[in-house]
């Protein structure tokens, strides 16, 4: 494999979390951990994933990637607590101005902390919408394949 290249299984894990979070709402937030939950990996993995999202490609020579910054809703995932997490400069600015664009009331702490209602913009299913006819048809599968879907 080449430098840079992702194995099958890590682009299938990445893949994953980016469809995850494309189902999120316009207007609606959710957290690391749900989403690493709905989808059965670790928290800390959404977060890499989140991290490693490429932007579009702005060269027309080019082909952007399947999954891009453009196309996946990566400023709807925050901390459990309702914080952006601090990337670095102005990262967390960005990603309250986008969801300031959806609607989301964003609003910054005493410590200059960025934070949002879950309360009010929260969501949380138990099952992902595209997933969701998968598990309300369990009832014809068998009980093994029942269990994953829930």
């Amino acid at each position: 494999m080449a430098p840079g290249e992702r194995s099958e299984e890590v682009w299938l894990w990445y893949t994953a979390v980016y469809e995850a979070i494309q189902e999120i709402p316009h207007g609606k937030v959710t957290s690391y951990g749900h989403i690493a939950r709905l989808v059965g990996k670790r928290e800390l993995q959404v977060g890499v994933c989140l991290k490693n999202l490429p932007s579009p490609s702005t060269d027309s020579s080019k082909q952007s990637p399947t999954f891009h910054s453009g196309n996946v809703p990566w400023q709807r995932v925050i901390n459990a607590k309702g914080g952006i997490s601090p990337r670095g400069p102005s990262a967390a600015g960005q990603q309250a101005d986008a969801l300031r664009r959806e609607g989301v009331e964003v609003r910054q702490d005493a410590m200059a902390q960025y934070t949002v209602d879950l309360g009010e913009y929260g969501w949380f299913p138990d099952v992902l919408p595209s997933e969701a006819g998968l598990v309300e048809s369990s009832d014809e599968e068998g009980e093994d394949e029942a269990a994953y879907h829930t």
